[in-house]
């Protein structure tokens, strides 16, 4: 069974699975969170809030969320392109979906450094 990051409040219910969740984008006290359906959601939870229920919701995959700057929560599965100097970091699945966000230059030299290990 899947895990769901579940977001409620007085009026609605949303329920996210796990492998949909590509990014959530902040700004104040609201936040948009992006699937892998090209679905935008737009909630009155701040960044920090929903970062603390992805580790606590997603049990197995709660590792695969990493937060990138003030901004950005991204699924490392589909960080398909990183360019610090450029400020550009690409989400894709290379079918279904192609997000290009910007992030800090230092944020996404990390996020490099940490792929780069990899190999």
């Amino acid at each position: 069974m899947s895990d769901y990051l579940t977001l409620t409040n007085a009026n609605e219910l949303i329920r996210i699975p796990a492998e949909s969740l590509v990014y959530v984008a902040s700004e104040g006290n609201y936040s948009d969170i992006y699937t892998r359906d090209n679905e935008k959601r737009t909630v009155t939870i701040q960044l920090g809030a929903i970062e603390e229920l992805i580790h606590k919701q997603f049990h197995t995959d709660g590792n695969l969320f990493v937060r990138i700057g003030k901004s950005l929560i991204v699924n490392m599965e589909f960080v398909h392109y990183i360019n610090p100097a450029k400020r550009q970091i690409v989400l894709s699945d290379s079918h279904t979906f192609n997000f290009s966000l910007e992030a800090s230059k230092e944020a996404l030299r990390e996020l490099k450094k940490y792929f780069e290990k990899e190999l």
